[in-house]
């Protein structure tokens, strides 16, 4: 066991400095932490060999597994009801515009300009197109947009845009079996059953030191991805779904929701964020970056031409348009997931897969430092975040006039 602590250790203390570059910088935490992964790659790559942390090991698959699900599972919990029904429309434009466009944009990249064949070109597209819910959800609860309006059609359009993800993966590369519509139909009835046993069950035997509803919910959530996996599908689509169902409930319980982000975000979401870094190799990155390179550019570009104008037709102010377009071309969930699934299935090869998965993680950086850095909608702040950031802010700059009357 003792290799086993010493990597939780690592993954840990990597997190901790994460935190503290997160907290000094203003910066989303899943961000640095995928940095971090990436650095110490290379650190330890150099000194102790990169084999410090298996990353491949069962039970850190396993650990980050459980973290995407989860950190999924709260973005759908944290839908609202009524301002999906009202803003629908919206959400649907944004998502849908969000995925097509791109999704050919990158695709007649990979084939015309990095001269991959059909269907590693096809693949990279939609894996370039996804829109990591797990990035934005976080970012989303880090300023408080996921209490507001605003930030929930977001996550709304973040659904949009990974169902179109799954499906079209799905109907062009898996086989549409047997499995496939047990999967379809044990999905619709948790979707329609759950909001429907989950109070009554969280009513006659939650609220006792026994955690029955995180339990609960931790075995609906496991069985269903076992079920989705069997089915050759992703784990994490039910966890957002079942989400969704279960937003009216338990999204408005906030001492639960408080619970679950401390054990999804203390314990789990770093081995995902960390391990997603890990995997990218910067020497190899840095020797051949023209396919990193192109894919960043077009994607970037493809969510500006499809997602802005959807976004000012629903008379969204220039700032509150392009930090929901930067946001919408943040990607890793679901395209390391389709870029995973190409590898595993001989879509596409070790190189390809590596320049892939390097330029979904860049996707998941640049877009959204440079959304929090310029376009950040400081008027959809809850009142309590601006108060803090106007704190915040008094705080440095009567550092700096201490200091300065120090050298004075």
């Amino acid at each position: 066991m003792t290799p086993i602590w010493a990597q939780a250790a690592l993954v840990f203390g990597l997190a901790l400095i994460a935190s503290l570059f997160a907290h000094r910088f203003r910066l989303s935490t899943a961000l640095v932490e995928i940095i971090i992964g990436l650095l110490a790659r290379t650190v330890l790559g150099l000194t102790l060999g990169a084999e410090v942390f298996a990353v491949n090991e069962p039970w850190v698959k396993t650990l980050a597994g459980i973290g995407a699900i989860f950190l999924t599972f709260l973005a759908g919990a944290e839908l609202d009801p009524d301002v999906f029904k009202m803003k629908w429309k919206e959400a649907a434009a944004i998502g849908g515009a969000s995925f097509l466009v791109p999704s050919v944009a990158c695709w007649a990249a990979a084939h015309y300009l990095l001269g991959w064949e059909s269907s590693p070109a096809i693949l990279a597209g939609i894996a370039l197109a996804a829109t990591s819910v797990a990035v934005v959800y976080t970012v989303m609860m880090e300023y408080g947009f996921n209490r507001t309006d605003y930030g929930k059609t977001i996550l709304a359009a973040c659904f949009i845009t990974d169902l179109g993800t799954v499906v079209t993966l799905g109907l062009v590369f898996a086989p549409f079996t047997w499995k496939t519509l047990i999967f379809v139909a044990a999905l619709g009835a948790a979707f329609v059953g759950l909001p429907k046993i989950t109070p009554v069950a969280f009513e006659k035997f939650g609220g006792r030191p026994s955690e029955f509803e995180a339990k609960f919910l931790l075995f609906a959530l496991m069985l269903l991805g076992a079920l989705a996996t069997w089915a050759g599908s992703e784990a994490v689509l039910p966890a957002y779904l079942v989400g969704m169902a279960l937003a009216g409930g338990v999204g408005r319980d906030s001492a639960l929701v408080r619970r679950l982000r401390t054990i999804t975000i203390g314990l789990l979401t770093p081995f995902y964020f960390i391990r997603a870094g890990y995997f990218v190799s910067l020497p190899a990155v840095v020797m051949a970056p023209v396919g990193v390179i192109v894919f960043l550019l077009v994607e970037m570009a493809s969510k500006v031409v499809s997602v802005y104008p959807v976004a000012r037709a629903f008379r969204s102010p220039h700032k509150d348009a392009m930090y929901t377009t930067l946001l919408m071309a943040s990607g890793l969930t679901f395209g390391t997931i389709s870029a995973l699934f190409g590898l595993s299935n001989r879509i596409i090869d070790e190189s390809q897969y590596s320049t892939l998965v390097a330029a979904i993680i860049a996707t998941a950086v640049v877009p959204t430092l440079i959304a929090n850095r310029f376009y950040l909608p400081r008027h959809h702040l809850p009142k309590d975040e601006i108060e803090q950031a106007l704190a915040a802010h008094d705080a440095e700059a009567q550092e700096a006039i201490d200091a300065s009357e120090v050298r004075s």
